[in-house]
Formats: C-alpha cells, sequence, structure tokens
C-alpha cells in the first residue's frame, strides 16, 4: 500500500470515527436518548408528522445543533491547526498564536463588563460580533507590529513572537475586565473563556458552516503551496510560489475560521495543535491530507471532549477548554521534552 493509499484509508475510518462521535454526542448527556426517541424526533419536523413533545423539542433545538455545531467548531480548529503548523513550518503552532483567540475573547469580555453600562441591544448576533470584531482587531495588529520597515513584508519568526506579545496584552485585559466586572459579568466572563456550547442554535450552526466548508476549500486549494513552503521561503519562491501572497491567505483563512467558530462557543484550547501533529506521526506532513484528516478528527475529538464535559457533572457541565486543556497540555508538554523543534 503506498503512501497515498494509506492515507486514503486514514481519512475514511477518521470519517467514520466522527460519525460515531456524533452519534454518541447527540444520545447521551443531561438526558439520555434511545434510537427510537430520535427517530421520533426526526419524524415530527416532517409533514404529516405528530406535533413534537417536550424531550423531542429539547433534542431538535437543544442537542442536535449542540452536536453539530460542536462537529463543525472541532474541524473549523483542526484546520487552523493545520494551516498555521504548514505556514509556521513548526508542529507546535496553535490557530490562536496569531491573536485571533485571544482577541475575540478580549472582544466578548468588553461585550459582558460594558455592554450593560452602555445600553447596548442585546440579541442572538451581539455577542459574535462582538467577538469577531475583536479577533479581527487582534490579528490586524499582529499584521501591522511584525511588517518590516524596509520591504513591508512581515517574517514568520517575527509573527510568532508578535502574536505571543500581543496574546499576553490581550489577556492581561481580559483579566482586568474581570476584576472590575461585577460578579455575574465576570463569571460569564471565565465561562466563556473556557470554551462553552451552551448557546449552540441552528442560525450559529448555519454561519460556522459556511465558514468551516468555504475555509477548507480554500485550504485544500493551497495545499500545494504550503508543501512547498515546508522546505523553506527561498526555495518555494524558486519553485515558482509567492510566498507573501500565501502567507497573507493562509492566515485570513485562519482569522475567518477561528473568529467565527471562537464567537458563538468561547475560546477552545489545544484542539488546532494535538490534532494534526497526531495525524503528522501517523501518516506523514502533506498538507493535502492534513487539512481533511484534521477536519475530521478535529471534529471527532471536539465532539468526544464536549459528551465528557456533559456527563462528567450531569445534569451540569464542566466549560470544555477545561477537558481540552486536560488533554492538550500533557501533549504539550511530551513534545517539548522531545526537543526536537525550535521556534
Amino acid at each position: 500500500m503506498t503512501q497515498r493509499d494509506g492515507q486514503r484509508v486514514l481519512l475514511i475510518v477518521l470519517a467514520a470515527v466522527a460519525l460515531v462521535a456524533l452519534a454518541a454526542s447527540i444520545r447521551f448527556g443531561a438526558i439520555d436518548f434511545s434510537v427510537g426517541d430520535i427517530w421520533a424526533a426526526i419524524r415530527s419536523v416532517f409533514p404529516g408528522g405528530q406535533e413534537a413533545t417536550l424531550d423531542q423539542r429539547i433534542f431538535l433545538e437543544l442537542r442536535l445543533p449542540r452536536a453539530i455545531l460542536c462537529m463543525l467548531v472541532g474541524a473549523s480548529l483542526g484546520v487552523g491547526g493545520a494551516l498555521m503548523q504548514g505556514l509556521f513550518r513548526n508542529p507546535i503552532v496553535e490557530p490562536g498564536l496569531v491573536g485571533t483567540s485571544s482577541g475575540a475573547a478580549f472582544g466578548s469580555a468588553i461585550f459582558f463588563a460594558a455592554g450593560a453600562v452602555l445600553n447596548i441591544t442585546t440579541s442572538a448576533w451581539s455577542l459574535p460580533i462582538a467577538a469577531c470584531i475583536g479577533g479581527v482587531a487582534s490579528t490586524y495588529i499582529v499584521f501591522l507590529l511584525a511588517r518590516s520597515r524596509v520591504d513591508g513584508r512581515a517574517s514568520i519568526v517575527m509573527m510568532l513572537l508578535t502574536g505571543l506579545a500581543v496574546n499576553a496584552l490581550f489577556m492581561s485585559g481580559i483579566g482586568f475586565l474581570s476584576y472590575i466586572a461585577r460578579d455575574a459579568q465576570a463569571r460569564s466572563i471565565t465561562f466563556w473563556s473556557l470554551g462553552t456550547f451552551a448557546g449552540a442554535s441552528w442560525s450559529a450552526v448555519k454561519v460556522v458552516a459556511v465558514s468551516t466548508v468555504a475555509g477548507t476549500l480554500i485550504a485544500m486549494r493551497f495545499a500545494k503551496q504550503l508543501n512547498a513552503l515546508m522546505i523553506g521561503e527561498e526555495e518555494a519562491t524558486y519553485l515558482g510560489v509567492n510566498v507573501n501572497r500565501l502567507k497573507w491567505i493562509v492566515l485570513s483563512v485562519n482569522v475567518v475560521i477561528v473568529a467565527v467558530a471562537t464567537a458563538f462557543t468561547g475560546v477552545i484550547s489545544f484542539v488546532g495543535l494535538i490534532v494534526p501533529h497526531i495525524l503528522r506521526m501517523m501518516r506523514g506532513a502533506d498538507n493535502r491530507f492534513l487539512i481533511i484528516g484534521s477536519a475530521f478528527l478535529g471534529a471527532a475529538l471536539l465532539s468526544l471532549a464536549d459528551l465528557i464535559a456533559r456527563l462528567v457533572l450531569r445534569p451540569a457541565e464542566l466549560p470544555i477548554g477545561i477537558v481540552t486543556s486536560a488533554v492538550g497540555v500533557p501533549v504539550f508538554l511530551y513534545l517539548l521534552r522531545r526537543r526536537q523543534y525550535v521556534f
């Protein structure tokens, strides 16, 4: 079996695992639904079906959109991780490195802390819009500060270091807002900063689905150029790759998919870090495989993490960021201990 054949087989397996994780996610939780209950709820949507019961409405309006949104967000973070690791040529980089996640969290913190004071009209879109504005603004700041004064280009090393500094700045801003906010607002900031799918809805599913699918398709179009970039910027240029243009496209795709996902669910760490690295250890570093594989594996792992978060303390639930961090931190420390990677 060739390398490409092995990658195709693994992609099929990952897709099947993602579907199994989805099935488990929609069936188990604060309320367990049997297969019969699920089919009855689905039939109630179609013409001629019986009116949905309370439990069926809970499934259709809460459980099902949450499970689908979780898969889409996991796919977004996985693809974002593959893109960032390919661009920076470093397997311990995650999507929020260029400030997107911390900026989105800061935007949401401002909304929580100042929304009531400024009499901002609240709606289903208020928080996502605030988070997206913060994510885009922070990423632009990183680009602006990382640009060279000589040729106006932003090197990968400068973006890496600038992103770390901007992340620290925005996290300190979140800490300050949490300190001055009222108890209820501070709790909302903390809970959202740890990630939550409690606010999942079909409108959120539609928006995240568009950004995830579009971002993944665009990323696949530039997978071969990312492969060329792996051997170095100068070498990729000799092969006909416009490196500066590739940086902007990859970073733009990362910003869009991560900011949109973060806007609806909060900050979820380490998924974009560990997913591409697991696949890289299994079947190589071909970005044509990593991007699609990261979407499938990210969806499966985040669905399982959300399932754990809902079952550990049910009927209450843990912020999903606690679960992903509990898995991601040991993996990150393992990578550092190997001392094979240079920033």
